[in-house]
């Protein structure tokens, strides 16, 4: 095992982690903006715009060629604890 080499590419995963979490930090700002539009609590799922985002991850990462399980899976995870973000800070009815 090339142990520098295996330090090398992490490192760069590392740095690529840290441009996510500001990715995600836009996400939320994004996401703080909806919730101050929305009227209802019911209406923070939206299941029809749920299912057009995952199409449409799955068909860029297979243009991609990137496994669409993965995509998928990671999407999903997002999708889920944003609707959670987004219950605990509705702060309407």
């Amino acid at each position: 095992m090339d142990t520098v080499k295996i330090k090398t590419i992490r490192n760069k995963i590392d740095k690529l982690d840290y441009k996510l979490l500001n990715l995600i930090k836009k996400r939320t700002n994004l996401v703080n903006q909806v919730i101050k539009v929305k009227l209802l609590k019911k209406q923070i799922v939206d299941n029809k715009r749920i299912i057009k985002i995952l199409s449409n991850i799955k068909k860029r990462s297979l243009l991609k060629k990137i496994d669409p399980q993965i995509t998928r899976a990671i999407w999903i995870a997002m999708i889920r604890s944003f609707i959670k973000y987004e219950r605990k800070n509705f702060k309407k009815k």
